[in-house]
């Protein structure tokens, strides 16, 4: 493309460092059968047809070891491994690599008992991790890039869900069931991941069920919330499931034929739509019919 248009681009080299990650497998993305990147030990040979292009500039190396991590200690292994890679690239073809991108992948705190690092401490390792490895390989220091989307803003969104139905089955399990569920958080059908929630009038009062929180969809995995400790809940009770600032709207669908919800900001008093809420209209704007049919 950058030949087709006469230009120069300059491009950073995914690399899979090969570690893995505390986290689910689904969000590993570094380890050694990764389907991302380029094998750590096949980008020396790479670097000489990047180098070959005359329409592409060589600006570093990118990798991504995963999402939601909590142990920092793979980020200072793919650190060290990166570094003897940018190593061996300047004794191979002379040439310096300026960016290290280290990805995203900090966790954050969706259950009273997550304990993820705070941005400070990840930033400041890395850092000081770099600078000793650049020092012992002997290597210009490059600039640190990452990607800490998730560990900005995942703890301040929240979901606010609408009990529309009580289903207990003697003996067995309570459901509640809302007026949302995969259609707007795929995460725990996807993942298995966990949340909590309270009921919006009643955080304060003592809980007395075990419950399942389940969604609206004709599918039986689309359930929210397992064992969730709450009061006794009534229909028409707004529910609000914490920690959905990120992959929650980004991964929304119209599934079962379901418009999205809308966003709404809310910051010092203040709130406002940042999202419209989608109609049943919006759903089948883009709908056709062939002509010749």
């Amino acid at each position: 493309m950058a030949e087709k248009l006469n230009t120069k681009v300059k491009i950073m080299l995914r690399v899979t460092p090969g570690i893995d990650t505390h986290t689910h497998k689904y969000i590993q993305t570094g380890q050694v059968d990764s389907k991302f990147g380029i094998s750590i030990h096949k980008v020396p040979d790479f670097m000489k047809e990047v180098l070959s292009k005359k329409h592409l500039i060589y600006d570093g190396l990118h990798c991504h070891l995963g999402s939601q991590i909590f142990d920092l200690s793979p980020y200072v292994l793919a650190v060290r491994e990166m570094v003897k890679l940018i190593k061996k690239i300047k004794s191979l073809s002379g040439i310096d690599s300026t960016n290290l991108d280290l990805g995203g992948g900090l966790g954050v705190k969706y259950l009273e008992s997550d304990t993820p690092p705070s941005i400070e401490y990840f930033v400041n390792l890395m850092v000081d991790t770099l600078e000793n490895e650049a020092i012992k390989n002997d290597i210009p220091r490059p600039k640190i890039l990452i990607e800490p989307g998730r560990s900005i803003i995942g703890e301040a969104g929240i979901t606010i869900y609408t009990i529309g139905a009580i289903k207990e089955i003697t003996g067995l399990k309570k459901y509640l069931i809302v007026d949302g569920g995969m259609t707007d958080n795929p995460r725990p059908i996807l993942y298995d991941a966990k949340y909590e929630a309270v009921i919006l009038d009643k955080i304060d009062t003592t809980p007395q069920e075990i419950l399942t929180i389940a969604g609206k969809c004709c599918e039986s995995g689309d359930i929210l919330i397992k064992d969730l400790k709450l009061p006794l809940a009534a229909l028409g009770d707004l529910l609000v499931v914490f920690s959905t600032g990120a992959y929650h709207y980004s991964m929304s669908s119209n599934y079962n034929g379901l418009p999205r919800p809308a966003v709404v900001l809310v910051n010092n008093g203040k709130s406002g739509l940042m999202v419209q809420r989608e109609t049943y209209a919006d759903l089948v704007k883009n709908d056709t019919i062939p002509e010749w049919f």
